[in-house]
């Protein structure tokens, strides 16, 4: 006998719908899966075969044949084994009905029937209402990730055996909470800006790299605050909004760093990855593909700490994630598709040996450029803002009272934000570090002093063209900072202090 039902596979960050389809027929006991099934999906008839018989079912001492269509991409995971069961239960008249296209079903069976979640719940639910699929049979675990997709109906199930009864109609279907959680950290738990002494000019960079969504370096001795001020760079962000929730929460249940709960992410991501990363561990890779750091980062912020000490190839893979906010990874089972619209924010000591001050330093001027001529040209043509960090003075250290709260300069940071969500209205572009270069020079008219500013900077400094449109997005964003509807000189001018590399490579 022949039943059908209807599964998903992962196919980078989105999911795929597969027919599992089940013939149990007359002939010498086998159990067959076909439709590029990897290791996992393979391993899957064993742990079928124990959890039907502890539900109290009867396996059929026939022929099974699984086959997962399309065929035409490698489905892997556990996810398939509550369907391949369900499915065999049907053919053999244990289910009642006809399932074909009426629900879709994800769960990994233990070998007593008990259902365990999966990856990429939550991008199973999205890829089902994109297929008209209305119902989802998911494990108790990922209800809540499963919840949070609008106009789909989610059934749950602890066991095979309650799976089996809610598709016969013998049981009614659990209640589910009427929205998913969402994790948000509270602002006593997170890192402020007032904990930080000193480095005026750093957070001021900082400020406007989270108004407009710029790319950061911070170069400066060790101990100075470099790590410290990237780790509350999410505190002057804005809150993820709806559709950016499901979005970013999408990518962690698929690269399984959802909660056991299934809780949304509700806080910009921040990934700081060690320095002796691969550039598959980084953009991605595998196979088939798999989502990296800058994936993860999605919407969020990627900390490149000790910045030099990377691999060259590993920081010269970054420059068409920034420059694109995707990425696209071909191998020969598949081409994978991952958002990568993260900020980057860099950290790098001013020489090898991490002396505290260049009075102090025991390297020569040209281990000095040697060091940092590690970051090339066009990754960094690619970031911002070059900040440069002093060592903290004693006084700054011992002043009483806080700096600046994280809640104050988020108010200014809002405010800048909604200027650009007006600008933008009716494009896709969010921020100002988004533009394009048309963008730039229909949005970001300089009046003629600032012209030759530009032109000035660019003969003296040697500025790339890339370079001169990153100042006019800088200088728009502080232009947004300061409440003005057009770009003055003095914009410009605070926007070209924040390309100290280009000083340093002319020189």
């Amino acid at each position: 006998m022949l039943a059908r039902m209807l599964s998903a596979a992962l196919v980078g960050v989105e999911a795929e719908l597969v027919r599992v389809e089940v013939d149990v027929a007359s002939g010498l006991p086998a159990f067959t899966t076909v439709g590029l099934p990897d290791s996992a999906v393979r391993e899957s008839r064993e742990r079928v075969k124990s959890a039907i018989r502890n539900a109290g079912f009867s396996f059929p001492n026939d022929r099974v044949t699984i086959n997962l269509a399309p065929a035409d991409f490698r489905k892997e995971g556990p996810a398939f084994d509550l369907p391949i069961a369900l499915g065999i239960l049907a053919a053999t008249g244990a289910v009642k009905g006809d399932q074909d296209g009426a629900l879709a079903v994800v769960g990994e069976l233990a070998l007593d029937g008990a259902i365990h979640g999966v990856r990429g719940a939550l991008a199973v639910g999205l890829a089902c209402v994109r297929h008209r699929v209305r119902t989802l049979l998911v494990p108790v675990d990922n209800r809540a990730e499963a919840r949070a997709v609008d106009g789909l109906h989610v059934l749950t199930a602890r066991t095979l055996r309650e799976a089996v009864a809610l598709l016969n109609g013998e049981a009614e279907p659990a209640a589910l909470p009427e929205a998913p959680p969402v994790v948000v950290r509270d602002a006593s738990d997170d890192v402020d800006f007032g904990d930080v002494r000193g480095q005026a000019y750093a957070k001021r960079a900082l400020e406007i790299a989270a108004a407009g969504g710029h790319n950061v370096i911070l170069v400066g001795p060790p101990g100075g605050g470099k790590t410290m001020l990237a780790r509350r760079l999410p505190s002057i962000l804005p809150p993820l909004g709806g559709n950016e929730v499901v979005e970013v929460s999408c990518i962690w249940s698929v690269a399984g760093l959802l909660t056991a709960r299934g809780a949304l992410v509700g806080t910009r991501p921040f990934r700081a990855p060690h320095h002796t990363i691969s550039v598959s561990g980084l953009i991605g890779g595998g196979s088939p593909p798999r989502p990296g750091e800058v994936t993860l980062a999605h919407r969020g912020v990627l900390f490149l700490d000790e910045l030099p000490e990377f691999q060259q190839h590993v920081l010269e893979s970054l420059r068409q994630p920034l420059e694109d906010g995707r990425v696209s990874i071909t191998r020969a089972s598949g081409t994978g598709r991952f958002p990568a619209r993260f900020q980057l924010v860099g950290a790098a000591n001013p020489c090898r040996r991490g002396c505290p001050t260049l009075d102090t330093c025991l390297c020569t001027p040209a281990e000095r450029d040697r060091y940092l001529g590690r970051l090339s040209r066009p990754l960094l043509d690619r970031i911002d803002l070059h900040v440069e960090m002093p060592a903290v003075p004693a006084g700054d250290l011992q002043a009483r009272g806080a700096g600046e709260p994280s809640a104050a300069i988020l108010t200014r940071v809002l405010t800048a934000r909604e200027r650009q969500r007006a600008r933008f209205r009716g494009t896709a572009l969010r921020v100002n570090a988004e533009m394009t270069t048309r963008q730039v020079r229909r949005l970001c008219p300089a009046p003629a002093d600032a012209e030759r500013l530009l032109a000035a900077a660019m003969s003296r400094l040697g500025l790339s063209a890339r370079g001169h449109d990153r100042v006019l997005k800088v200088a728009r964003t502080i232009a947004d900072l300061e409440g003005a509807d057009t770009l003055g000189v003095d914009h410009c001018a605070e926007a070209l202090q924040y390309r100290g590399f280009d000083r340093r490579w002319r020189a």
